[in-house]
C-alpha cells in the first residue's frame, strides 16, 4: 500500500517532515533570480529557470533527511505551461532521490471530471488501450465537498496504481472554522468528512493498519487533531501549520500515534526561506532549518 512506503520512508530517515515546494518569486535567493533574469528577461520563462533551480537544489540538499515532498501546484500553475513542466521535473527529480511525492492540488469536480483530474495526478490516461501516466505522483491532495461521485475515481486509482489521497478535513487557515465546524447533526462537518473517508479507503488498509485515504489536518488546530486522531486511529494525517502559520511540534504531537507513526508534517517557507533570516548560503540554510525540525518533532514525539 502508499501508505506503507510513506511510513518506511519516515521510520527510515525517522522524521515525519515532508518539505513543500511551494515557491513565489521572493522566495528565490537573488542570485539564482537574477541569473535567470540575465538569460531570458523579466519573463515567466525567467521565473521558470529560477522555480526550477531552486527546488531541484532543496531536494538534492534534503534527500537524505527528509522522506518526502509535497508540490502545491498552484505555484507553477501560475506561470503557464512552462510552470507545469517545472512542476512535473520536480515530480521526477525528487522521485530520482527517492522520495516520496504528493501533488497538493486540492482537485475534486463531478465524477468525470474527477476521473481526469485523478487520470492527470496518480492514474493514467489512456490511448487505444494504452496507460500513459502524466504527473504521476504518489499522493494527492482532495477536496471531497462535491460527495461520493467525486471521491470514487480517485479512490480507483488509489487501488489500481497503488497510490494515496489526502481529503481536505481540518485545514490550517483561520477562516476554516467557517465552514468545517458548522454543526451536521450532532457533529461538526469536518467530524463526518473523515468519517466518509475512512468507511471510503476500508478497502485500502496498509500493514501497519492505516488507510491510503489520509486526510488534512492543520497544526493550528491542536484539539481538533487530538480528537480526530481518537476517533480515527486508522487514519494517516498530513499536518500543514507548523512554523510560519504557528503551529508547533507541541501542537502537532497528538497527531501521531503511540509508535510516532500516524502523520507528516509540512513545512515549506520555514525550510526554503531560511535563507532570509540566517544570512547563511542557501542550501546551507535550509539544510540546518530541516535538521532543527526533524530534531523539534523528534522531542515533541
Amino acid at each position: 500500500m502508499s501508505v506503507d512506503r510513506l511510513i518506511d520512508a519516515i521510520d527510515a530517515k525517522k522524521n515525519p517532515t515532508v518539505l513543500g515546494l511551494d515557491p513565489q518569486p521572493e522566495h528565490i535567493p537573488p542570485d539564482i533570480l537574477e541569473k535567470y533574469i540575465a538569460e531570458r528577461g523579466n519573463t515567466l520563462s525567467a521565473l521558470c529557470g529560477a522555480y526550477e533551480a531552486y527546488i531541484t537544489a532543496l531536494i538534492d540538499t534534503l534527500y537524505d533527511i527528509i522522506p518526502a515532498v509535497k508540490l502545491q501546484s498552484a505555484c507553477y500553475e501560475a506561470l503557464g505551461p512552462e510552470g507545469m513542466d517545472v512542476f512535473l521535473r520536480g515530480i521526477q527529480a525528487a522521485r530520482a532521490r527517492g522520495l516520496y511525492v504528493i501533488a497538493d492540488a486540492k482537485r475534486g469536480d463531478i465524477g468525470s471530471t474527477s476521473r481526469a483530474y485523478s487520470a492527470a495526478f496518480l492514474g493514467r490516461t489512456e490511448l487505444n488501450g494504452t496507460p500513459l501516466p502524466v504527473f504521476d505522483a504518489d499522493a494527492l491532495t482532495v477536496n471531497p465537498y462535491l460527495g461520493s461521485d467525486n471521491l470514487a475515481p480517485f479512490l480507483k486509482d488509489c487501488e489500481t496504481y497503488d497510490k494515496m489521497i489526502f481529503v481536505l478535513c481540518k485545514t490550517s487557515n483561520p477562516s476554516a472554522v467557517e465552514v468545517q465546524e458548522q454543526t451536521v447533526g450532532d457533529r461538526p462537518l469536518y467530524r463526518v468528512i473523515a468519517r466518509q473517508i475512512s468507511d471510503a479507503g476500508r478497502h485500502l488498509a496498509g500493514r501497519y493498519g492505516y488507510l491510503s485515504t489520509g486526510i488534512v489536518a492543520g497544526a493550528t488546530q491542536p484539539e481538533s487533531i487530538r480528537q480526530l486522531r481518537s476517533l480515527h486511529p486508522e487514519l494517516f494525517f498530513l499536518v500543514p501549520g507548523y512554523g510560519a502559520q504557528g503551529g508547533t511540534a507541541a501542537d502537532l504531537a497528538a497527531a501521531f500515534d503511540k509508535n510516532g507513526r500516524g502523520a507528516i508534517v509540512n513545512n515549506s517557507r520555514g525550510i526554503g526561506c531560511a535563507w532570509q533570516k540566517t544570512g547563511k548560503p542557501f542550501v546551507d540554510a535550509a539544510r540546518d532549518a530541516a535538521i532543527a525540525m526533524r530534531n523539534d518533532l523528534r522531542e515533541a514525539l
